[in-house]
């Protein structure tokens, strides 16, 4: 071989020795970097794709009534999940005829849940059958990153369905995700939507839980990450006790069969509420799982509005059962003394129109006013009151304002003053014929039925006022705590006990003595108290029937006040409910037939 040659082979192994040189400390790099400067992002990249952390759910609370007795409990439920990084898309159309679901609401749900973590599971379909879940078993093959998980289903123990009052859950919307804590709730979850259940979300909701498990390449789990050091418990939701009591609510609710309108029932000595019907209404099991698209529109577009709480959110004027708030205000003022008279002729000419009563009552002073219901009587002494002390003292009642009930929704309703009047009429644009109508509770005034059975209430007890509420404590199983809920006197109207005298009295007379319009409400062993109202509705046909009582007279244990929408007279309608509510409340049961 010539030096030429060995000149040439040298060259050709230099060459070979520095490609093999560049190629390890290429290697060489690469294994830094991988185990030095991306460390720690790779690291977990490698942790995330074998292990799988599966969130567990917490069980919510029970709730419980006045007595001790269970109203809504739980039941176990199958929830299908995907896990965005694991599932083949192309396997979407089938997973979605196993789940009897449109390919593109599965599509899109796996797509809104990718957009918080690919190594989540995603909710998919909730309450699945077994047979849905055994199809997922068999096919778990195919369907790499499929799984389920077991919940719990609200189910309710009662007839009532008091639905405007318990409320029910549905999955959080992405504009709630953007406001809620991400570690309490991702996508999926559901929260409280309505009722008491937002107020109290946090206790009743309890903590989520998680389990990470080794997975293989299929997806499957082949066993604990780490032992299971690093699970963590669900922890459960505290248990509710109500103030209402629910044989009473479903009584309430009997009585409501093809009506419109709410009930209200309050405990006056503090303030818990013993039954709140709002009708129509509808079954909370049909909320309580996966409501169909179908369903859920019905309910929404049904004419009768069974969404709509008539307890807290109507604003109807309330005819003669709001008389006591003028009395009070005349006779704490001293415009009249219980022994003032008035003539009441069947009407009372004012301006160009008449303004008729429903009989000639003669010579009346308060306590016959409020007793046979004399509407002249109080055309008059709303004239010499005037609006703005009127709607003084019907503020300090609570009209023109929340009540404060825990519950999401309530409306403030509608209080008429001097300044009220004039940004809506303009200063020459109304007289004081408007405030006739107001003496009876017509025209420019508008209530809830919750606001009437806290004034009812504020009548039963001489002016203390009771926060109204629903709640009386929660109980924590997990750390074996009670927290009571004790509201107190919120407030106290101060009247003088003539005043409360006179009028208390002209509402016994209403229930106990002949002449009075709510003879129905009459019970057994009992002595009551109550007004009636019957209110005008422009462009309806019939009239809506009032009722606020309360009883014992002495010593009363319930407040109550009814609402019937386009019914009649209140004293033919309204009361007899209300006397057979207090009636069964006061007994147990019925006992007029005894």
């Amino acid at each position: 071989m010539s030096v030429l040659d060995d000149i040439q082979v040298y060259e050709k192994r230099r060459v070979i020795y520095v490609i093999f040189t560049i190629v390890f400390f290429l290697l060489f790099a690469r294994l830094i970097q991988l185990q030095w400067i991306f460390r720690e992002e790779y690291g977990q990249q490698a942790e995330v794709n074998s292990v799988r952390i599966i969130p567990k759910e917490p069980v919510r609370g029970y709730i419980y009534d006045r007595n001790g007795r269970l109203v809504v409990d739980n039941r176990p439920s199958f929830t299908v999940t995907v896990m965005p990084y694991e599932f083949d898309k192309r396997n979407a159309e089938y997973l979605a005829s196993l789940l009897n679901m449109e390919p593109r609401e599965l599509q899109e749900r796996i797509k809104n849940g990718s957009k918080y973590s690919q190594f989540i599971p995603v909710k998919v379909k909730r309450d699945v059958d077994n047979k849905t879940v055994a199809a997922l078993e068999e096919n778990r093959e195919r369907l790499f990153g499929v799984d389920y998980q077991i919940e719990s289903m609200r189910t309710y123990t009662t007839k009532a369905y008091a639905s405007h009052i318990l409320g029910y859950t549905k999955e959080v919307s992405e504009t709630q995700l953007k406001t809620l804590d991400p570690e309490e709730y991702s996508q999926g979850d559901i929260a409280g939507a309505a009722g008491l259940v937002p107020r109290y979300e946090r206790a009743i909701r309890g903590k989520k839980g998680a389990d990470y498990s080794i997975v293989n390449a299929r997806g499957q789990i082949v066993g604990k990450y780490d032992d299971g050091r690093k699970d963590t418990p669900a922890l459960d939701g505290s248990d509710l006790y109500l103030t209402m009591d629910f044989a009473l609510q479903e009584f309430a609710e009997s009585l409501f069969t093809n009506k419109r309108g709410a009930l209200v029932a309050i405990d006056p000595n503090t303030g818990g509420i013993l039954a709140f019907v709002s009708k129509p209404d509808y079954d909370l099991a049909y909320l309580s799982g996966v409501t169909p698209r179908e369903l859920w529109r019905q309910i929404n577009t049904d004419p009768n509005r069974p969404l709509f709480n008539r307890a807290t959110l109507t604003r109807y004027p309330p005819g003669s059962a709001f008389k006591m708030i003028l009395a009070i205000a005349a006779l704490e003022q001293g415009i009249i003394t219980p022994e003032t008279r008035m003539y009441c002729s069947g009407s009372f000419p004012y301006g160009d129109k008449v303004f008729k009563d429903l009989h000639v009552h003669g010579s009346v002073n308060v306590v016959d006013a409020l007793h046979r219901s004399c509407n002249v009587f109080f055309y008059k002494l709303m004239l010499q009151v005037g609006l703005d002390t009127w709607s003084e003292y019907a503020s300090m009642f609570g009209f023109g304002q929340p009540t404060g009930l825990d519950i999401s929704e309530e409306t403030a309703g509608l209080l008429p003053s001097t300044a009220y009047m004039n940004k809506r009429y303009g200063e020459r644009g109304w007289t004081k014929g408007f405030l006739v109508s107001l003496g009876i509770g017509q025209g420019e005034l508008g209530v809830t039925p919750v606001q009437m059975a806290c004034y009812a209430m504020l009548l039963a007890n001489k002016g203390k006022y009771y926060q109204p509420h629903t709640v009386t404590k929660f109980v924590d199983r997990v750390k074996d705590t009670t927290k009571i809920i004790s509201y107190g006197i919120k407030r106290e109207i101060q009247l003088s006990e003539d005043t409360w005298y006179y009028v208390r009295e002209g509402m016994r007379r209403v229930v106990q003595e002949p002449g009075g319009t709510a003879l129905t409400a009459r019970i057994k062993g009992i002595v009551s108290a109550g007004k009636t109202g019957t209110a005008q509705r422009p462009h309806e046909q019939k009239d809506h029937a009032w009722y606020v009582g309360f009883a014992p007279f002495d010593e009363p244990k319930i407040a109550i006040a009814v609402l019937v929408e386009n019914a009649g007279f209140g004293g033919a309608i309204a009361a007899p409910i209300a006397g057979m509510c207090i009636e069964h409340y006061i007994y147990g049961r019925l006992i007029r037939n005894d």
